[in-house]
Formats: structure tokens, sequence, C-alpha cells
């Protein structure tokens, strides 16, 4: 549906929210106050109701206030909504422990430690492999976003935004090339090029980065902030077990991915990988703050006696009660299934729009974690940066929430639960925005307005 165009209560939210709140908070794009949510929609302020594709990033994969969800959230309050599990033990935190290890790729003895956000558990694996192996270094990769706290801000190499005036930086973190088939950076084709990007790897091993003082390599298994890059081929069975041959730990940053967002509970299931190392977050408890590291037994008890991963609010019962409800809705829906359906449906949309629509110069995803990439010219592959912020604005003015990775990369990742008809009318206003966009009816002022990366 058309929303008004009068936004006038979610415009003077966002004004009094400019004076008050730090600016490095939030990366702007439109006016919008969100004030309800279910399933796969939300309303403003103002009463317009939207068609949610961003899921609060990548966050609400069981869709907003499940029923199920919420249910478990009030049950849990009305019993004790705090006590740290630094100093206790409650059934909440180890019921959603055994149910972690459970459906985490591999059938080995592991442990978990809690946190409260994607930053944090990236952090955390930066202590946990150095603890074990004592080893110093890591290796990560450009265009990664692992969050922003000093230890994930380090691991990360997407922007100079994140880099400007806040170093030095954690020492002894390399940055590699990502598998980036459509703007690779050696300007090879994949497969005639023969995986040179792992050959690189191989060669920063030989002659810069010494294996035996490596602790481990910290890799997002399909870059999300990037633009949903997908490792081509064998390129991640190699990698891993490149990792095992030099005893450096696999570390799986699944934040974004995880959860049935790909069309698999975790993304390394699509090559039947087993890390090291895995680091959930975002949609683990269906909105309420945690994360997790999931790892190997014999890995983790190099922190015993130690509390290098300790958290005051980690575990919290609410959050473990939010997780198990969220967790048992994915199983019991067959959401992987339905990512994975819908996904397929929604890639042969985008490459059908793809013919119609020069604008669009790749579509690249996996089950519902879908990105459509905009060009100024297909030749060129230069990003259409100024044309994916009016695509992103009259999508919004049109009843849909749509933000972008990177530059101009129209970011598709609604709830797993939204349904069918949903999806297509999201698809179709997309359509609609690259059109307005292409004929010129989307004025140049939304470039000024709008913020981002």
């Amino acid at each position: 549906m058309n929303v008004s165009k009068k936004v006038s209560r979610s415009e003077e939210i966002a004004r009094r929210d400019d004076e008050l709140t730090s600016p490095s908070t939030r990366i702007k794009y439109f006016p919008l106050a969100v004030a309800k949510a279910r399933g796969s929609k939300i309303w403003d302020a103002d009463g317009n109701e939207y068609i949610d594709f961003l899921s609060g990033a990548a966050v609400a994969n069981v869709g907003h206030c499940h029923p199920k969800v919420v249910t478990a959230i009030k049950e849990q309050s009305d019993k004790f909504i705090h006590y740290t599990l630094a100093y206790m033990y409650y059934e909440p935190a180890l019921n959603l422990t055994k149910k972690l290890v459970e459906i985490t790729p591999g059938r080995f003895p592991k442990k978990v430690a809690y946190g409260l956000s994607g930053s944090d558990s990236n952090d955390g694996a930066i202590k946990l492999a150095r603890s074990f192996t004592g080893r110093q270094k890591l290796i990560s990769f450009l265009k990664s976003y692992h969050g922003t706290t000093y230890g994930a801000l380090s691991l990360s190499g997407i922007t100079l935004r994140m880099r400007r005036k806040v170093g030095p930086m954690l020492p002894e973190i390399y940055h590699v090339p990502f598998p980036d088939c459509y703007r690779c950076i050696f300007k090879l084709e994949y497969p005639e090029c023969g995986l040179h990007c792992l050959d690189y790897i191989e060669m920063l091993l030989e002659i810069l980065v010494p294996p035996e003082e490596t602790a481990g390599l910290v890799i997002e298994p399909i870059q999300g902030d990037a633009g949903v890059i997908i490792p081509p081929g064998d390129y991640l069975t190699r990698l891993s077990k490149l990792c095992k041959d030099h005893g450096i730990l696999f570390v799986a940053e699944e934040v974004q991915t995880g959860f049935g967002r790909t069309g698999k509970w975790f993304a390394v299931n699509h090559w039947n990988l087993k890390p090291d190392i895995i680091l959930l977050a975002k949609a683990i408890a269906a909105g309420m703050p945690m994360s997790a590291i999931v790892s190997k037994k014999e890995i983790m008890d190099a922190w015993a006696g130690s509390q290098v991963h300790l958290f005051t609010g980690e575990a919290n019962p609410i959050s473990c009660a939010a997780a198990i409800a969220n967790i048992d809705i994915i199983a019991e829906e067959k959401l992987c299934e339905r990512s994975a359906r819908l996904g397929e449906y929604a890639m042969k949309r985008f490459k059908e729009m793809m013919e119609k629509h020069e604008l669009i110069g790749d579509i690249r995803g996996k089950g519902l974690m879908i990105g459509v990439d905009l060009v100024k010219n297909r030749r060129t592959k230069e990003p259409a940066r100024n044309e994916t912020l009016k695509v992103d604005w009259r999508s919004w003015e049109k009843g849909l929430i749509l933000i972008h990775f990177g530059k101009s990369v129209l970011r598709i990742a609604p709830p797993l639960v939204i349904t069918e008809e949903e999806l297509e009318r999201g698809i179709s206003t997309i359509e609609e925005a690259i059109d307005d966009v292409e004929k010129g009816k989307v004025p140049d002022d939304v470039v000024r307005r709008m913020g981002g990366w």
C-alpha cells in the first residue's frame, strides 16, 4: 500500500532523537519510528503499514512478536527477570546450552559461552583462539563486518568510517581478500583462476605470517554487509583443510547467517563444515539481546580458571527463554526449508527482473539472504550508489522497508515466516521503485537526505 507522505509523528520522534542520541549509534536512512511489529510487518508512529525486508537487521527470523516467543518471555518474567550466570545456575541457561550444542555442526563434545551481541562474540573468539593455541596472530578478510567493539572492529575490514580516529586497533590481525567473484580484486574469472585468493592466503603463511604463530582464521561463510558475497566451489572446504593442516582454528562467524537465514540452520551446513568455533547472535533470541560462542570442549576448556569472557547480563533468563522458543519454532515450523523454498522463488523473480532493468548487475543469495547488486554499467560494474539510495527511499514511500548493503546492494532479508503474498508484494514494490528510478521519477534531494555506509 502507498503510505501517507505526512509522517509527522515519526518525523518529530526522529528530530528529537537526533538532538539527544549520539550520531555514532545509527546509520540514517528515513524518518521511520517503529510503533508496532507483527510477523513480517511493522507499523510506524503514524499508523502506516510496511512489509519488512530487513527483519531488524536479520534478527526477526521467526517474525516479529511470534506468539510462542512472547509467551515464553512473559512466563519467564513472572518467575525472575535477572540473575547472573557468573555467580549462580539456572535451568533456562542450561536448557538453551543443550539446544545450541545439539543444533550446531559437529557431534564432538562442545561448550558454550554467552554474551550480549555479535561484537562481543567476535571479541571472545579472539581471546579463545589465543588462549587455546598460545599463538597471537589472526587472519580475517577484507570487506568483512564483525562488529564495533575493539576486537570486532579490528577484525572488520569493510569501511574507513569504522576506523578513523579510533586507532590503534588490536595488533597481529591480518586481512586477506575474500573470494568475491563478481568484483574480483585480482581481476580474474572463476573457475579459470584456480581460486587464486586461496593461493594468496597460502603465500601469506609462507612469507609473512608464520602459521605456527597463527591462532585462528575468522570468516563469515557468506559475507553479509559486503553485499551477500558467496564463496565459489570448494573454497571453504579447502580453506578449512588449510587451517587444519597448520593447527589454525577455523572460526565461523554466523552472526548474520545463522538460524535458518540461508536455508539451513547455519551457512557452514551448505558445505558440510564443522568449525572449531562458531559465533552466534542476531536471530538467536528473536530480538532479545544475546550472543553465544559454541566451541569444541577442549578449546573452551582453555578458559578454565579465567574470567576473560564474563558479563553481568550474559544468558539473561528472559533472553534464554526467548532463544529456546526461537529454536523450537524454527524446527517445528520448518523455517529452514521455508527459507530455502521462498529464497529460490525470490531469486527467480529477481533474475527475471534483471532481464528488464539494466540497473541490476548481479543477483546473489542463499535462502532468504539475497543481494541485488545495482550498477551504473554492467560492463564496468561500477556501484550505482545514488540510484540505490533512491530505490530504498521509493520502496519506503510505497510501504516496504528496504535498506542496502555497502554501496549498492539491496538487502533482501525478510522474516522467514513471510507469506508468499507478502514476499511477492515486496518484490513487486522493488521493481516499481527501480522502474521509477530508471525513469527519473525520484528526486535527487533524496540522496542528500539519506546517509548510509
